[in-house]
């Protein structure tokens, strides 16, 4: 069910339970990031894409990712284009910054359907972190032959500053040095995504901390998270809320906010824009209350 309760009392209630909790679980999703300025349609996907939106009818960068383009050189140009803004340039408007300073001295950990990497950025610890759908800033086998993944910054940064007429240069066009076959971006799309070394040991460290905090005064701090994938955060926290009597669950999402009634009298709901949210913690003043949604 939705939120109808009184905003300025919920944000109270929801700075009281960072400073006091044993333990934060943050669950990010693409809010979150909508909210810290990486939009994937208007102004910002006309500036980066609007030969592409000319060309295909494309409104966003989304529907672009999807797109069966005829050759690897121009796929390679929308992707190093998506890639380079979304993953190697600094958009964040100081919402994943803001977020650090509030749990930075505290028993956290984050789990994110999120690709970006914008919680390493703001200075969140690597080993705390478990990035779940993958990341802009890795490349895998398309097949996949192997379990591994490679770091592409240095092509994407070469394909975005080379390429001309909505093409790349042919050399640049990524292939697996195992078995030469094209490589794929590392986002979980369907069942060739690869769960590498580095993800399988962050599900660890994640299971073995909500398993060290069990039973404890825990927050599953819920940023922007929406239906599409609820899952991977929505619904565990539901459950391992219900389970613990002390836990509490808060969710901040401009007009998605809400809880089930089995754990409502447990529950923090915020239907508000979330930087706003996050800068009124830290700032000890009420943020503006808007309408709209930010989900993922």
């Amino acid at each position: 069910m939705r939120s109808t309760r009184n905003y300025s009392a919920e944000t109270d209630r929801l700075k009281k339970e960072i400073e006091t909790a044993d333990a934060i679980v943050i669950g990010a999703g693409a809010g979150l990031s909508t909210a810290a300025g990486f939009t994937y349609s208007g102004e910002r996907f006309q500036k980066y894409f609007g030969d592409f939106a000319k060309k295909y009818g494309f409104r966003d960068m989304y529907s672009g990712g999807f797109y069966p383009f005829a050759t690897p050189e121009e796929m390679w140009a929308y992707w190093s284009r998506y890639i380079y803004i979304n993953r190697y340039t600094d958009v964040d408007n100081g919402t994943y910054r803001r977020l650090y300073e509030l749990v930075k001295d505290k028993n956290y950990f984050v789990i994110t359907t999120n690709v970006d990497h914008q919680f390493q950025k703001a200075g969140f610890d690597k080993s705390r972190l478990f990035y779940t759908q993958g990341d802009y800033g890795l490349w895998q086998c398309s097949v996949p032959c192997h379990k591994k993944t490679y770091d592409n910054e240095e092509t994407v940064r070469a394909m975005f500053e080379t390429q001309k007429d909505m093409r790349v240069p042919s050399g640049l066009v990524p292939k697996c040095p195992v078995c030469g076959k094209p490589m794929s971006m590392n986002l979980r799309a369907d069942g060739t995504f690869v769960e590498d070394e580095g993800w399988h040991d962050a599900a660890v460290r994640y299971n073995e901390f909500l398993y060290e905090n069990e039973g404890q005064h825990v927050l599953f701090l819920e940023l922007g998270v929406g239906m599409n994938t609820p899952v991977i955060i929505k619904y565990p926290f539901w459950e391992m809320t219900a389970e613990n009597p002390d836990a509490v669950y808060a969710c901040v999402n401009l007009g998605e906010a809400g809880v089930p009634d089995e754990i409502a009298k447990q529950s923090i709901c915020i239907s508000g824009d979330i930087r706003e949210v996050l800068y009124g913690l830290q700032d000890n003043r009420l943020p503006c209350q808007s309408d709209g949604a930010q989900t993922e």
